[in-house]
């Protein structure tokens, strides 16, 4: 049986090959990893699929900032092994994201991804006309989703890295 519950240290190796197999050596290269490298996800917004003790999935929300000001998370990356998709495993990772930031107080949502499957989320280009990457992207992938109506009126620019830094980043950038 699969549940999804927060991630653990433990659940890290796993998670890593799992996305590792799930995204291939493209995942470092993505604009969205700008967004995510050396910090630590949102707090208590890491979410797991388990199948026993098997990670079969994975979802996170990260601190971003717009460049106009507005605080926003970023969702990604989503992934479900290749041997449990088409089960409902990453709807019900992203619902539990959302659900779980709109508890948490948080006003928005950025993800890149495809509008076709995350518009059944409420994420669609809407409020994402103004707003930028750090690097390459496609602008028709960029979308949001507002938890709260109006956390995004006015938001433009740069979208910037926020949020608690990893360890060794926090040594990279004092060395």
């Amino acid at each position: 049986m699969t549940i999804i519950r927060h991630e653990r240290p433990a659940d890290v190796d796993a998670r890593e090959a799992l996305l590792d197999q799930a995204f291939g050596e493209t995942r470092a290269r993505k604009a969205s990893e700008r967004l995510r490298e050396g910090r630590l996800p949102a707090e208590g917004l890491a979410f797991i699929a388990a199948d026993g003790k098997r990670v079969v999935g994975t979802a996170r929300l990260w601190n971003i900032a717009c460049e106009s000001g507005e605080a926003a998370l970023l969702l990604g990356p989503v992934a479900v092994a290749e041997d449990y998709r088409n089960r409902g495993i990453g709807g019900a990772l992203v619902r539990r994201a959302l659900r779980e930031a709109r508890r948490r107080a948080h006003g928005a949502v950025v993800l890149v991804g495809d509008a076709p499957y995350y518009s059944r989320f409420g994420f669609s280009a809407g409020k994402a006309g103004a707003l930028s990457m750090p690097g390459p992207f496609e602008r028709h992938r960029l979308l949001v989703r507002e938890l709260k109506a109006g956390a995004l009126d006015g938001a433009r620019g740069l979208l910037r890295p926020m949020g608690q830094m990893t360890d060794s980043a926090e040594s990279a950038i004092a060395a």
